[in-house]
């Protein structure tokens, strides 16, 4: 967070943290003591402390400061008997989404941002160790928010399953998107939707439900806010 906002590449260092402390309250969300969960520390509740910082700095440096970006890591896990050869299977993966933008250029589409060390899993392996089918993956268009530098774009990516399984879906960022930054417009919230029949079920960020063969799962990730204020633009010739 202090890098980012210094507006130039500094050496990741003790020197360049030594300035700041942060006092963490005893027995709170950031700073838990047994026996309190931590379940997607490192996931979620790592994102929103980097949201709460960036915009804290914000205040002494606001030129500095990018739009939020999507603020979730869109944690997706399915388990089950494999219909293919009876075996059980588990699987879990991140989903990309937008960047927010800053006030050098745009934020990039479909990217992990402040927390990942996961690769893009490729559509061909997975559907050939998982019982899936990758019916959709691309760029949610449209979803970053609009400004002088626009937001990156979220992800959609629709899973449909061979056989029944359990889901559990651990997201942030499903009620208010990405806030923007310097008069840019807020990226779009992310969407979890279980489509079964060619019926659109929208579920919460937070869920554990059961699917059947052909189910869907279409996690649609948010779109990183913009930053400044968009050039107006005129329909007169």
């Amino acid at each position: 967070v202090v890098e980012a906002l210094l507006g130039e590449p500094l050496p990741a260092g003790g020197g360049s943290m030594s300035s700041v402390t942060l006092e963490l309250p005893a027995e709170s969300l950031v700073n838990a003591a047994l026996p309190a969960s931590v379940a997607a520390g490192n996931v979620e509740t790592s994102q929103r402390i980097t949201d709460v910082l960036m915009r804290a700095f914000g205040v002494a440096l606001p030129e500095h400061m990018p739009a939020l970006s999507q603020g979730t890591m869109n944690n997706t896990t399915v388990g089950g008997i494999d219909p293919r050869n009876g075996k059980a299977f588990a699987y879990y993966e991140t989903v990309g989404g937008g960047m927010g933008a800053g006030p050098t250029g745009p934020g990039l589409s479909g990217v992990h941002c402040h927390m990942s060390n996961s690769l893009n899993t490729p559509v061909e392996a997975l559907e050939h160790a998982y019982p899936y089918r990758v019916t959709q993956y691309g760029i949610r268009r449209g979803s970053g928010g609009a400004g002088l530098h626009r937001g990156g774009d979220g992800l959609r990516r629709d899973l449909m399953l061979l056989g029944p399984a359990r889901v559990a879906l651990l997201c942030e960022r499903r009620t208010v998107g990405p806030s923007g930054a310097q008069g840019g417009e807020d990226g779009a919230p992310g969407e979890n939707v279980l489509i079964r029949d060619g019926v659109e079920e929208h579920l919460p960020g937070k869920t554990t439900f059961s699917v059947r063969a052909g189910d869907v799962i279409s996690i649609r990730s948010p779109g990183g806010g913009g930053w400044g204020v968009a050039p107006e633009t005129s329909s007169q010739p």
